[in-house]
């Protein structure tokens, strides 16, 4: 705070507040920051439904989308494969990097993956079983098994995690998460080693891709992602106050354990219908928080916001790249983002050392 000084003609004067104005333009550039992100994803959105293994004039592509006619091939191929894919894309790009955003908070381990709660393992195993009891290929169908299994094995984690008096610990929850993940990962080696059948298609889901899935499977999950993230944007406030240790966070008001529990309920709804949708997909939850707070700083407020956006763009690109290196077949996007997601993140960790959180 500047001191007030008195001017020859006798009147008090004050210096300007640079704190205030300091932060009017740290706003506006990350406001700015978020808007050029956003356009970044409209152009990767609008390459994935013009790039494909089939060629597709541009103004093609755009009287397709204008009139939403499908009375042709290349009108068939943008509104009922390539526009589903998109949108697909962008809504499980942003679930899966809100849901690292949150574990990385709520265990304040730099390393955290969603799929620490053994989210990814009890979705896989639903789906295994759906597919060995009922044989059924439909996406729309399994898309249920697998988040009811994701739900479950969430659940036990929290319960395994969170006995004794301190309640759900963050090393308590990521070494019940191993555990589980581990049980319910040899069920599915078992059931796919003794049935072929099921394993030919596991395989697909199994690898994490967007490709071949209808509209239907993005409008059944879409009501959870909502719900995820809006919850999650909710807890900002609280995660800010949770890194600060959780007697300060209790001193500054913030419940610790409604703020977990809360913020579990949010990744299983994020995690477990994404998995669900497209299958295990690796490294978006690891990689985008870090990359964000890069910029950001570790204030969830804009963290959160700005990891949907980017993790939205790589999960896209990742897509659209699969498509283009492989023509005329394609790489799955959890490959592709296996394959780019960890060379970034070694990147990381050697350029700086990673502060815990």
């Amino acid at each position: 705070m500047g001191t007030t000084t008195m001017s020859a003609t006798g009147a008090v004067t004050r210096p300007p507040d640079t704190g205030a104005t300091a932060r009017r333009g740290g706003f506006a550039v990350r406001l700015l920051g978020l808007l050029t992100a956003t356009g970044v994803l409209l152009l990767v959105a609008v390459l994935s439904i013009a790039v494909g293994a089939k060629a597709i004039p541009p103004l093609d592509v755009l009287h397709a989308l204008w009139h939403g006619r499908r009375s042709t091939v290349d009108g068939s191929v943008v509104l009922d494969l390539r526009v589903p894919r998109t949108l697909l894309g962008i809504a499980v790009g942003a679930a899966l990097a809100t849901a690292g955003v949150l574990m990385q908070a709520l265990t304040r381990n730099p390393l955290a993956d969603p799929g620490i709660l053994g989210v990814n393992m009890g979705a896989s195993t639903a789906v295994v079983i759906a597919i060995a009891v009922w044989g059924s290929t439909d996406p729309a169908f399994y898309v249920w098994f697998a988040f009811a299994g994701a739900g479950i094995a969430a659940a036990l984690v929290y319960v395994l995690g969170s006995r004794g008096r301190t309640g759900p610990a963050p090393v308590r929850l990521a070494l019940a998460g191993t555990a589980v993940s581990a049980v319910l990962g040899a069920l599915v080696s078992v059931v796919t080693l003794l049935r072929p059948d099921v394993f030919d298609q596991f395989r697909f889901w199994g690898v994490g891709s967007l490709a071949g899935l209808p509209l239907s499977v993005l409008t059944t999950v879409l009501p959870f992602l909502a719900a995820g993230g809006l919850l999650a944007l909710g807890l900002s406030g609280s995660l800010n106050a949770l890194a600060l240790g959780d007697d300060t966070a209790r001193a500054l008001g913030s419940g610790v354990l409604r703020t977990r529990l809360l913020g579990t309920l949010s990744v299983t709804l994020l995690c477990g219908a994404a998995t669900a949708a497209v299958g295990p997909i690796a490294f978006i939850g690891l990689v985008v928080p870090h990359l964000v707070r890069s910029v950001t700083g570790p204030d969830h407020r804009w963290l959160l916001p700005y990891s949907m956006v980017v993790g939205s763009t790589l999960l896209v690109a990742s897509d659209v790249l699969g498509r283009v290196i492989a023509r005329p077949g394609e790489i799955q996007a959890g490959i592709v983002t296996a394959f780019a997601g960890a060379p970034v993140f070694i990147a990381l960790v050697r350029r700086r050392r990673i502060a815990e959180l």
